[in-house]
């Protein structure tokens, strides 16, 4: 008997379990079901962090038993290879650690959960810090360790089937630009690798942007794809550390929405019509007051308002060390530049009579507005702004009280941005899901409930399954700290009752 046979014994073992809790006993284990690349199954279920980023803790047989109790089937373990090398060598894997993951493997047939693996950290590419030495799109070792990653796993859960175990090869490859011909073939070679092991495991790729785009050069490779549901960041990542929140408005939803940064005309890497100033029509019968909330400044940029073509305001940000005007010091040390905080108002008066009124950046690089607001006598019409890097500038029309011309995030905006690109590639026969969705847990928590609840009603009606990041933590159903809530204790841990429900459906 070989090592793989073991394997598939141990794992039966452990799903017939011999000490069974009275609870437990009185749950049924319904049966997975079928999952092929150009059908996946209606998923629905949770990210387990055991071995993510630099952790490397055993899964928990309990989150698989809630999991199924609470009536839901699916996990994806983002996991980083870094937990299961030795000595820092990215060529000897250790075999203790892939047993943690065999063991989860267990847990999902024990319980009737799908467990979908992911590197999320992966030999040559990871969206967190520190990024990898080497580039796996690019560098030819990178890829061929990569390879043989994923075909020791291959090998390792070949004969298991798809209904139990999936492949997710990289998470969110990001905005891969003039490599995309070079990322297109890292995963192929990926795919290869495994397939010479384990024909037929389905796997499933992650689109590119951060998940949020369908790699549309591997519809041939007889793959699925999954997305991401984390628009509008605004919403999603509220707050987070470890992305440049700090020019993000306060959440609501849905909420009227417009494009905040303003690039100087001269950034000629960047496409002309992203490079365009703010427009708002008038006209402006009486003097009415403008006030721009600055947020971020890189570098020494103006921000320059124009009447009908005349400067009526011109302001020098010259961020840098030290106190300033700004609210936080923030040095980019990869553009070795300032790109400073200022989370400040600055005010100017709009003549009557003006037609057109620009807003723009002038002098070094960008700069990000957070809010504007009009008000000519009759009170404050008021629109957020966020960062809309790849968008053109807003335009809008004001009638002395209101104004009109901006976006409206609702439901029919997530299925208008986040399904219909997709739908493109399932029309070619490729499977799709949300591998990862949620918000974090300083996203008032109202607000988070009426967003997501568009996200499912949007995802059941494509027929997607999804992923909550994650099961315990910030995004979470339990322990997720958030103050604006009433927890309900579930075994000692502090459950989300009502996002629960919300997700059971």
């Amino acid at each position: 008997m070989n090592r793989r046979d073991l394997l598939k014994l141990g794992l039966a073992s452990l799903a017939a379990g011999t000490c069974v809790h009275v609870a437990e006993a009185q749950t049924q284990t319904p049966a997975l079901p079928e999952a092929r690349y150009d059908k996946l199954p209606l998923w629905r279920g949770f990210n387990l962090l055991e071995k993510f980023n630099g952790q490397n803790r055993k899964f928990v047989e309990n989150d698989f038993r809630w999991i199924r109790d609470f009536g839901f089937n699916f996990v994806r373990l983002p996991m980083d290879y870094r937990m299961w090398i030795i000595d820092r060598d990215w060529r000897k894997i250790n075999e203790r650690v892939l047993e943690d993951i065999d063991e989860a493997v267990g847990f999902g047939e024990k319980y009737g959960i799908h467990v979908n693996m992911n590197f999320h950290r992966a030999p040559g590419w990871t969206v967190a810090q520190p990024p990898e030495e080497k580039s796996v799109w690019t560098d030819p070792e990178a890829r061929e360790v990569c390879a043989m990653h994923w075909a020791t796993f291959a090998k390792r859960y070949k004969g298991i089937p798809n209904s139990r175990v999936s492949f997710n090869l990289f998470n969110e490859p990001a905005s891969v630009g003039n490599v995309m011909a070079q990322c297109i073939e890292a995963h192929k070679f990926i795919i290869s690798a495994i397939r010479a092991e384990d024909p037929d495991r389905l796997i499933i790729c992650d689109g590119y942007e951060w998940g949020t785009k369908p790699l549309a050069g591997l519809v041939d490779q007889k793959v699925a794809m999954s997305s991401r549901g984390y628009a509008p960041s605004e919403i999603s990542h509220y707050k987070a550390s470890w992305v440049n929140s700090a020019d993000f408005p306060e959440p609501s939803w849905p909420t009227v929405m417009g494009n905040g940064l303003l690039l100087q005309p001269n950034k000629s890497e960047i496409e002309a019509r992203f490079r365009q100033p703010m427009q708002i029509e008038g006209p402006f019968t009486s003097a009415t007051k403008l006030r721009m909330l600055v947020g971020t400044v890189s570098s020494n940029t103006n921000l320059v308002v124009e009447a009908d073509g005349k400067v009526i305001f011109k302001h020098e940000f010259k961020p840098g060390p030290g106190e300033g005007e700004w609210k936080q010091v923030v040095f980019q040390q990869q553009w070795n530049t300032y790109q400073n905080i200022y989370d400040k108002n600055y005010e100017t008066e709009i003549p009557a009579g003006t037609r057109l009124v620009a807003i723009r950046a002038e002098g070094a690089d960008w700069i990000t507005l957070k809010e504007m607001s009009f008000n000519s006598g009759k009170g404050d019409a008021l629109v957020h702004l966020s960062a809309g890097w790849g968008q053109e500038p807003s335009k809008f029309r004001y009638d002395g009280t209101t104004l009109t011309g901006s976006v409206i995030r609702d439901r029919a905006w997530l299925k208008r941005t986040q399904i219909e690109p997709w739908q493109a590639v399932q029309r070619q026969g490729v499977g799709v899901m949300v591998g990862e969705f949620g918000a974090h847990q300083f996203t008032p928590h109202d607000i988070v409930l009426r967003w997501m609840g568009d996200m499912l009603a949007n995802w059941k009606e494509a027929g997607w399954g999804w992923a909550l990041w994650n099961f315990r933590g910030s995004f979470g159903i339990m322990d997720s700290n958030r103050t604006d809530i009433v927890y309900e204790d579930f075994n000692g841990r502090k459950l989300d009752r009502k996002m629960l429900q919300l997700l059971q459906g």
